[in-house]
């Protein structure tokens, strides 16, 4: 179930995400275009992180998939995690773990 809260940014000003140090408002957005495609589960883990002023969230291959899919052209803000995101996509097709 999506958090009731629309992800405001709290004292921390950013987040590391798959080792990309994003801005917490950026991070918010980040989950309001999740939720848009019905990611709810992976918007969750961002909004949580956000309301719980964690710096380091830890992410699934699962949310990094839904993370890289609603990227495809993304905020200049977001592009360097697109780009880790699709690094780490394509080594794990070369090495057969997809």
């Amino acid at each position: 179930m999506a958090s009731s809260r629309a992800g405001k940014p709290g004292s921390v000003a950013h987040v590391r995400l798959a080792g990309v140090s994003v801005a917490s408002r950026d991070v918010a957005l980040l989950a309001e275009l999740l939720l848009a495609a019905g990611c709810e589960d992976t918007a969750d883990v961002l909004l949580l992180a956000l309301d719980a002023e964690q710096d380091l969230v830890p992410l699934s291959v699962e949310d990094r998939e839904a993370i890289l899919r609603v990227l495809e052209d993304p905020p200049p803000a977001l592009a360097e995690l697109r780009g880790v995101l699709l690094a780490e996509h394509k080594g794990r097709v070369r090495d057969g773990l997809m």
